[in-house]
């Protein structure tokens, strides 16, 4: 099936009064734009090949000014783009999608609106709709036609990898020994953990409730304890006063009177001592249940948060791992959620000889088979003999073995990282032999991102900064 979304934005025009030249000059430039207009409808409808899946990639090509978004089965959506002017230029280089927010206005820019903004750099690159003159225009941004742009915005998530690259690239299928394989049994893992962590907040609500019913419950035999000592008390002081009258008695008359008030408050004083007896009874093991309650609540809670924290460890395991290795540094990381993992020294075979830039990524077999299939997308050089050049650390090999599920990724590249790989990203991987306009005049900053380092011990200073800016 096929689609199109054409761009309907409207454009402000501003009037203002002519001379005769004024107004054949504008004639004549009304006729070109009517051309030109045309041309723009055009140039900013946005195809779609088929009924989508999860997209996995997407790739912009500078010289076409196109994108063009895959899905574990080839491409889905593909549209005109308007990237960085001279000067200014998209850099191109390997991204992901860090941010999304559908409703953005630039803060680097005259607060120009940015509508279904994609953030692929913290210093301040994006897709994002926008005008598409048919040229390079923007300051280092990709302009999407806006209703391709929230469309794409719709069914994209972040971490999906962005691949800006010189000319029209695609992902070819590809299968290597190198390549790693899915760990088995992750699936069902996350999911019992996920099966224990609602059990857990189940029984913890359940002690937090039987909790609140103890409290209640001692609450109701308190109180019925300090009424029986309240009119304990009060029966006591009319004792006490029936005492001192029947010894004041001045009279055989009064005395009888004095004496039976006195027996009849003793009487009173001995039945109520009882009842606050039987009230203090049923006191205590309602107190004592309270105490165990809260301490049953509180080993629910921390059962609760144990098992919280295994349900996310293992669905976050779940999350495709990223690897990078570099022939500038000789060097293998580990990323996984954004978070930096581990690294380990890597060996290249004729490190002084080109490897190119290679991004591997891998999808499930059709009909659930247990193996990954693999793809790669070739900016420059062989895939193959890349893989076949690199030798990989065993221990690293087994750890990422036991992290790699679908939609994990594999980067190989003469490049090192560059500095916009950071805190909460992806790698950034920037091709150091194109125009770089639209990142260079931007700011950066210095913090660096460690990682867990393999065997290796040597001073190194990782090549990570986190720049951040506000834009």
């Amino acid at each position: 099936m096929s689609s199109s979304f054409v761009d309907s934005k409207p454009k402000r025009i501003w009037w203002r009064p002519l001379g005769l030249a004024g107004l054949a000059a504008m004639m004549v430039v009304g006729d070109r734009a009517v051309a030109a207009s045309s041309h723009y409808d055009h140039a900013v409808a946005a195809v779609q090949s088929r009924a989508p899946g999860e997209p996995t990639l997407a790739i912009v090509a500078l010289r076409e000014q196109r994108i063009t978004v895959y899905d574990a089965h080839g491409w889905i959506l593909r549209a005109p783009v308007s990237s960085g002017q001279k000067g200014r230029e998209t850099p191109a280089g390997i991204f992901s999608v860090l941010q999304k927010e559908a409703e953005h206005y630039s803060n680097l820019y005259d607060d120009a609106y940015m509508p279904h903004m994609q953030r692929i750099t913290w210093s301040g690159i994006a897709l994002h709709g926008g005008p598409l003159p048919g040229y390079p225009a923007s300051h280092g941004c990709i302009r999407m036609p806006y209703d391709f742009a929230g469309r794409l915005f719709d069914v994209t998530k972040t971490g999906m990898r962005v691949i800006v690259a010189p000319h029209e690239v695609a992902p070819v299928e590809i299968a290597h020994p190198a390549l790693f394989q899915a760990r088995s049994g992750a699936d069902a893992i996350a999911a019992a953990r996920a099966a224990e962590a609602r059990e857990a907040a189940s029984k913890a609500d359940q002690a937090r409730l039987a909790a609140l019913t103890a409290s209640r419950e001692a609450a109701q035999a308190t109180k019925l304890v300090r009424i029986a000592e309240n009119l304990k008390a009060r029966v006591e002081a009319q004792l006490a006063a029936a005492e001192r009258a029947a010894a004041s008695a001045g009279s055989a008359e009064a005395n009888e009177q004095a004496e039976n008030a006195k027996a009849k408050a003793a009487a009173k004083v001995a039945e109520l001592e009882a009842q606050l007896d039987a009230a203090k009874a049923e006191q205590q093991p309602k107190l004592d249940a309270v105490a165990s309650a809260r301490e049953a609540t509180v080993a629910a809670e921390a059962a609760r948060v144990t098992a919280a924290q295994a349900a996310h460890e293992a669905a976050r395991n779940l999350e495709p791992v990223s690897v990078f290795i570099s022939r500038k540094t000789q060097r293998l990381y580990v990323r996984q959620a954004f978070q930096p993992i581990f690294e380990s020294p890597v060996t290249i075979q004729d490190a002084d000889r080109p490897i190119g830039t290679h991004v591997f990524t891998a999808t499930e077999r059709a009909g659930g088979e247990a193996d990954m299939r693999w793809s790669v997308v070739s900016l420059d050089g062989s895939a193959k003999e890349a893989l076949d050049r690199i030798t990989i650390p065993q221990d690293a090999l087994d750890r990422i073995a036991g992290m790699a599920s679908p939609r994990s990724s594999l980067i190989i590249s003469d490049e090192g990282l560059s500095s916009e790989t950071g805190k909460d990203t992806e790698f950034v991987v920037l091709m150091s032999g194109e125009p770089q306009g639209g990142i260079k005049f931007r700011r950066h900053g210095t913090e660096t991102v460690r990682y867990e380092r393999s065997r290796d011990r040597l001073p190194w200073r990782s090549p990570f900064g986190a720049p951040y800016f506000s834009w």
